[in-house]
């Protein structure tokens, strides 16, 4: 078993995200997972990531506020509770387009 306290989440700092804090709750440095890891990501109004693909897929659910994705020509916002599956190789853009901050959960598998 392995717990992490929200409060003491390690941070991690993922190139082309402005805006964003990013903790790690299961995985890498917040302890030991043998198929995927979670984060989470604060992310201020006007915060976004750059449009950059993963070569494994990534889940991400809106826990709190909402974010928008924009990811192979579409452009879709996601309120609190939806959830999106990206494939392997699909660039993505996320973004907080709105005055409150958003908690977005992100699980994708370790590479």
């Amino acid at each position: 078993m392995n717990v992490t306290r929200f409060d003491a989440a390690p941070a991690y700092y993922p190139p082309g995200h402005d805006g964003m804090r990013c903790l790690r709750l299961q995985g890498h440095e917040a302890g030991a997972s043998s198929d995927l890891w979670l984060g989470v990501s604060v992310i201020l109004p006007g915060g976004s990531t750059t449009q950059d693909a993963a070569m494994v897929e990534k889940h991400y659910v809106v826990l709190e506020g909402a974010v928008t994705i924009s990811a192979s020509g579409e452009r879709v916002v996601l309120g609190q509770y939806d959830s999106i599956r990206l494939a392997p190789g699909e660039a993505r853009k996320v973004e907080n387009t709105g005055n409150r901050p958003a908690l977005l959960l992100l699980a994708m598998p370790h590479v």
